[in-house]
C-alpha cells in the first residue's frame, strides 16, 4: 500500500462521480480535506471484516472482491467492485465496524474518506444522502439475490450465474477472469474449489465455455443463461 501525494503521477485532484455532484463548493472542500489517496497492490486488503471503520473507500481505478470471512479456510465472495464503487458504506449506518472484507484483484487506486465527513455531508445534504442511500439499497438487494441463488439453485446453476456475472465486468477489465483464481470463482458460487473445477470442465465439454490457462471464454451465453435460470 502506498499513500499518494501531489508529487505522484497517479495523484488525482478531484473525485469525479455522480453522487458527489450534489455537493456544494463548501462541501466539496470538506470532502477534499477528509480524503487520502492510496494505491493498493494486487492481493492487499482494502477493508478487513470486524475492524474499526474510521473511513470508507471510493475506488478510482482497479478491481477488488468483496467477501465474507467464514470460519475455516473458505470464504463467501459477495461481489466485484470496480471504479466508482464504495467499500465500507454499511459502517456509516451501523456500529462503525466493517461487516465484510475487500481485497484487491489488481492494482487499486482508492480514496480513503473519513467516515465522520461522510456522515456530516449526509446529514446536511439531502440529495447526497439520497444518492448514497440508493447505493446502499442496491447493495442490499444484490445481497438478497445472491442468498436466494445460493439457497435454491443447484451447483450448475450457481456456476452459470457466476460466469455471467463476471463476464459483465469485462467492460472494466477485459482480463477479469485471469485476475480470479479457481478458488475465487468457487467462493462466488458457494462451493468447493474441486467442485468448481469439475463443473467448469463439464461446461467446456458441452461447448459452453473455453478454458485457456486462467482465462475463461464464454461461448454460448444464451445456453448459460438457460442453465442459470433452471438452476
Amino acid at each position: 500500500m502506498k499513500t499518494l501525494t501531489e508529487k505522484d503521477q497517479a495523484y488525482v485532484c478531484d473525485i469525479q462521480a455522480p453522487c458527489f455532484q450534489a455537493l456544494s463548493p463548501e462541501e466539496l472542500a470538506l470532502l477534499q480535506e477528509s480524503k487520502t489517496q492510496v494505491l493498493f497492490h494486487k492481493g492487499e486488503t482494502l477493508v478487513k471484516q470486524g475492524a474499526f471503520a474510521s473511513y470508507i473507500l471510493f475506488l478510482h481505478s482497479g478491481i477488488a472482491k468483496q467477501y465474507i470471512e467464514a470460519e475455516g479456510t473458505r470464504n463467501l465472495n459477495i461481489r466485484l467492485l470496480g471504479p466508482g464503487e464504495f467499500a465500507g458504506l454499511p459502517a456509516v449506518f451501523t456500529d462503525r465496524k466493517f461487516s465484510y472484507s475487500v481485497a484487491a484483484l489488481s492494482e487499486v487506486h482508492a480514496f480513503l474518506i473519513e467516515i465522520d465527513a461522510i456522515g456530516q455531508l449526509m446529514q446536511h445534504n439531502a440529495a447526497f444522502s439520497f444518492r448514497i442511500s440508493q447505493r446502499f439499497c442496491r447493495f442490499q438487494t444484490g445481497l438478497l439475490a445472491n442468498m436466494h441463488h445460493l439457497a435454491y439453485k443447484q451447483m450448475n446453476g450457481r456456476m452459470a450465474d457466476v460466469l455471467l456475472y463476471i463476464e459483465g465486468f469485462k467492460g472494466e477489465r477485459n482480463d477479469i477472469f485471469s485476475a480470479l483464481s479457481r478458488r475465487d470463482i468457487a467462493e462466488f458460487a458457494g462451493m468447493s474449489t474441486e467442485s468448481a473445477v469439475k463443473i467448469l470442465k463439464s461446461f467446456e465439454k458441452e461447448g459452453l465455455i473455453r478454458l485457456e490457462d486462467k482465462d475463461i471464454h464464454l461461448l454460448k451465453m444464451e445456453k448459460l443463461q438457460e442453465v442459470a435460470e433452471v438452476g
